[in-house]
């Protein structure tokens, strides 16, 4: 029997067309959204469904908290299929009856208002759910009812699904290509202004489509666009973080497990930060040079050098192999005796290490070092295959491949170099006045104090 005013639709009339009954869940100018008894959708011309010849409003159901199905015409039919399916459910939720159920019958007793409470319809439902193979909780449940309740269906849709807009709205891709092509460029390059940028965009535009064949924006859209593509790359910023980040690995990168001591140890020189007064009585820098060991974080040796040569290099690994004897003046608390090192048996081993200091001489199996002349050198390679050490050296610019001695470097700046006269600071920004002028002591007290 058809409806006396089929002109009237409104959210919640169940219909039938083409011999299944719908529940409509949308309206949006003359288009009608209707969701079948399975929770599939359907988008039609609300003058084709009334044109029908089986069509028919069957009668008023439950519109509480439907809400506005406009955001559906929007989304992909698999996403606006899922949330017309959790309307289906959460609808039975809330009233005890699915919005496509026959007139006058009754809610499943699991579903009753009148007998379960809101808690326990969740329950029931999760529970229904999970036995169709979807393994929602009730806490999933609860949630989207409390989202359905407070936003309708628009409140239930998955957007991490759903189409998300551009952040560069509608620019041309060519002029797209284009900036990111300039800002490519001024990795390597000086540091340079946006209005040069905009420039060379331009030249890239004429060079690669032809001249004024593409249109480019405008000053302020230009600028919007830079802004968004050149974020954390420093194109106008410092030109040393700029080539610092392009070198870091694309992806997250994988330590090797070590376990063992001397598995794996990592060897580096940097400047160090203190003024030295040099054997010909004029104050100048050093360098320093270290090994750490993975496993334990142990600096095995450090040597102090006015430049880091393969024979230091080499000076290096042959006193990681020896052990480390006290000094006059050195605190007791410095033997390998009151350490918890295993004193008694290695004394057995090596008579050396009765007078020993408490730094432990740990052997290299593989040893990990940058391309520095030095360390890549024929000297160091011979010494490496002397003492059966697998040598490993990193890709080029790619100081992420040893980081544990890049921060035991930069550690000894605040740990030592600070505590010292002459301290020179990081960069010549934290340089202080007349530092040269200090009492500064020798390479050879400077070496004392580091080994102390």
């Amino acid at each position: 029997m058809r409806s006396a005013s089929p002109g009237r639709l409104r959210l919640g009339d169940r219909v039938t067309f083409e011999k299944r009954t719908y529940t409509v869940v949308g309206l949006t100018g003359m288009r009608v959204r209707l969701s079948d008894v399975h929770g599939t959708g359907m988008l039609i011309d609300q003058v084709h469904l009334q044109a029908a010849e089986d069509f028919a409003v069957l009668g008023a159901g439950e519109r509480a908290a439907l809400g506005s199905a406009a955001l559906l015409d929007h989304l992909p039919e698999k996403v606006a299929e899922r949330a017309l399916w959790w309307q289906h459910h959460l609808i039975e939720i809330l009233t005890g009856l699915p919005p496509d159920a026959p007139a006058g019958a009754g809610p499943r007793p699991e579903y009753d208002p009148a007998c379960r409470s809101l808690a326990e319809r969740e329950r029931a439902k999760a529970a229904e759910l999970t036995a169709l193979g979807e393994e929602i909780s009730a806490r999933t449940v609860k949630r989207k009812r409390q989202r359905y309740e407070a936003g309708g269906i628009a409140a239930v849709v998955d957007h991490r699904l759903a189409p998300h807009a551009s952040l560069l709205g509608r620019a041309d891709p060519r002029v797209v290509a284009a900036i990111r092509q300039a800002i490519a460029e001024s990795v390597p390059a000086s540091t340079r202004t946006i209005e040069y940028a905009r420039w060379r965009t331009g030249r890239i535009l004429a060079a690669e489509h032809g001249e004024g064949l593409v249109e480019m924006p405008s000053r302020a859209t230009f600028y919007r666009l830079f802004g968004k593509l050149s974020g954390g790359v420093h194109v106008t910023g410092s030109a040393r973080t700029r080539r610092a980040l392009a070198d870091q690995p694309e992806g997250p990168f994988r330590y090797e497990q070590v376990a063992a001591p001397g598995e794996l140890m990592q060897i580096d020189s940097t400047p160090l930060d203190v003024l030295v007064q040099l054997d010909e009585g004029v104050p100048g820098r050093v360098e320093l040079c270290g090994l750490v060991d993975v496993a334990t974080r142990t600096i095995a040796a450090a040597v102090v050098r006015p430049t880091t040569k393969s024979v230091d290099a080499s000076l290096l690994l042959a006193r990681a192999l020896t052990p480390e004897p006290m000094r006059p003046g050195w605190s007791d608390a410095l033997k390998m005796s009151r350490s918890v090192l295993p004193h008694r048996r290695l004394l057995s081993l090596d008579e050396r290490l009765e007078h020993a200091a408490a730094r432990p001489v740990i052997i290299p199996e593989t040893i990990v070092c940058d391309r520095g002349k030095a360390f890549i050198s024929e000297n160091f390679r011979s010494a490496c295959r002397t003492l059966e050490i697998i040598f490993q050296p990193c890709h080029p610019r790619s100081p992420a491949e040893k980081p544990h001695i890049e921060r035991t470097l930069e550690s000894v700046a605040t740990l030592f170099c600070q505590f010292l006269p002459g301290y020179l600071g990081r960069t010549a920004e934290h340089r202080g006045r007349n530092v040269e002028a200090e009492p500064l002591w020798s390479m050879l007290e400077i070496q004392e104090f580091l080994d102390e």
